[in-house]
Parts: structure tokens; sequence; C-alpha cells
């Protein structure tokens, strides 16, 4: 099989495929004949080590000083291709989706995760496309929306970057709150974030709608806590999802200000597929490439301009 791997920080010419055999599953794992998973801006910034000031001592000290010690890919979608001892919970031959997590893996052929592990069954109203697709941004949209920023049904929300993974998905989940939305995205993408939900969309370059907001969400750190305090409502709150070193250690003081990261735990992830079946998520794929285009895929992620979730597929 051929699986990725990371030869050193730097460029998309640094991942690698590889030939490996395909793994066996242990006991109580499940082998998985990965069918599509996404690239993300994550993969791009733990490729080349470019991450938001004041992280980049702390990423290598976990990852890799030298060059990334994890496997490449953070999600996937396939099919069981094969049960380790004493599996019952799941079938040979059934469409699953789930996350490989912080160690990566997803990139490959085939892989080996624990049946009681990030894996659930895949829904029928999904393509293996769309749940490659289902975690990364909906995931982070849904906690910091509704458990972090609390928003409510008549509230007032800013998007700002709304048709990437997580601002297309933050979109989605506000609407079917019951939000007003309004967005900022580049005007080729200003269909897409419409046709999501967003009532109001203007050129990110050109600067975001009259506020006020109840509550900000800027998913590339584009207007900060200068920009976001003039649009606030009285009580409104801006989540930063990218954010450097210095705004996260001001969000533990300033209570208006968001930021950190998501849990990716089941119960999570059952959530986020309950709110789909509600009609309240569906992920937006955008590019989509056979899985030998890898570095094209990653050269296209670490744009951070990408419609949707880029997504690379295994056959």
């Amino acid at each position: 099989m051929k699986i990725a791997r990371y030869t050193a920080y730097g460029g998309p010419e640094t991942v690698v495929l590889d030939d490996s055999p395909i793994p066996t599953p242990g006991p109580g794992e499940l082998l998985i004949r990965t069918r599509a998973a996404p690239v993300t801006a994550g993969d791009a910034r733990m490729r080349s080590g470019k991450v938001p000031r004041g992280l980049g001592l702390m990423i290598r000290l976990a990852i890799g000083w030298s060059r990334p010690k994890v496997a490449p890919g953070w999600a996937f979608a396939g099919e069981v291709a094969a049960l380790g001892f004493n599996v019952t919970t799941f079938q040979e031959g059934q469409r699953v989706f789930g996350l490989k997590g912080f160690k990566g893996g997803a990139h490959a052929e085939y892989l080996t995760i624990p049946a009681t592990g990030a894996v659930l069954p895949l829904p029928e109203s999904l393509s293996y496309e769309q749940g490659a697709a289902f975690f990364f941004g909906g995931l982070t949209a849904a906690e910091f929306l509704i458990d972090r920023a609390k928003l409510a049904s008549g509230e007032r929300l800013l998007v700002a970057g709304a048709t990437g993974s997580v601002g297309s998905a933050a979109v989605q989940i506000a609407r079917h709150i019951g939000a007003e939305v309004a967005a900022t995205a580049s005007p080729a993408n200003h269909p897409l974030a419409r046709q999501l939900g967003a009532s109001e969309v203007t050129d990110y370059r050109s600067g975001p709608p009259k506020g006020p907001f109840d509550v900000i969400l800027d998913v590339m750190g584009s207007l900060g806590w200068k920009g976001a305090k003039p649009l606030f409502s009285p009580k409104g709150r801006l989540v930063l999802i990218t954010a450097d070193l210095s705004e996260m250690l001001a969000s533990a003081f300033r209570r208006r200000l968001i930021t950190g990261t998501n849990k990716d735990d089941l119960a999570a992830m059952r959530r986020l597929v309950d709110l789909h079946r509600a009609g309240g998520y569906t992920p937006v794929v955008g590019p989509t490439l056979p899985f030998a285009q890898l570095v094209e895929a990653h050269r296209i992620a670490e744009s951070f301009h990408k419609p949707g979730n880029l997504i690379v597929t295994m056959g």
C-alpha cells in the first residue's frame, strides 16, 4: 500500500508517498481501507512548521525538532477491511469515518484504529468525500459556537472567513441555532456563503459588514481583538480560531475573547452527527484530488483560501 510521510519541515515537496505492508489489526482493532481523507490547514502547518507567533518552539518540542515525527493525515473515511480479535461492534465491509488524532496516519491506503476509538459508522446520507470532510471544521465550529460562545437564537454572528472548513460549518450551525449570520469571503465565494445561510456577505479585503455583532468568529485572525472590538454589541464576544501565544494568554483574563482547542472525542463526534441528521450541518467538499497528487493538495492547503474542505481520494 501507499503511505505518506514527512521528510523535513518545509514546502509541499517534503511530503512523499512510500510503499508499506498492509498492517494487521491487533486485538480490539479495526483495519480500515481508506477511501478519502482531508488535507487541512493544520496538515500544512504541521509540515511547514509555520505556526502562529509564539507557538513554534512548543510545536517542535511536541512533534519533532528537525522534522515532523508524526504521520500525515488527521481524519478519514473508508470501510472496515478486517476485524481484530474480539471486535463485535463493527462488521467487515461497513462504511466508517473517524479521527486518527494528533499522531496522524490517515494519509494511507490502509490504517488501523481501536474499535473503541474515534471511529463511527458513516451515515448513508454522506459520501466518502463528505465523511472525510466532516469532522475538521465541524467539531471546531460546534464547540466554539455552542459551548464556548453560547450563541443563541436571534443573536447576530459575523463569520470572518466563511467558506473554508471551519467557516462553512459555522455558518450552517449558526443558522440551525437560529442566529442571523453575516460573513466575509473572497468575491468568488460569495454565492457559496449565501447558499450556506449568510444573509450579508462582504469582500474580506474591504472589511466586514456593519455591526453590532453578538459573536464574531474570526477563522484566520484577520480581525483580531483590535478589529473586532468596535463591531461588538454590549455583550459581544470574539472567537479566535487561529490565535498566537499572546492572544491565547490574553483569553485567560479577557472573558469576551475565546480561543484554544476543541474536543475531538466520541461525544463531540456523535453530537456533530446528530446535527447533520437534524439538517444543521453537511460539510462542503471543495477541491478533490487523487492520493497520488498529495503534494499538490498541500500546495492548495497552504494557500488558506480554498473553498470548503480539500480532499484526497484513495480509490
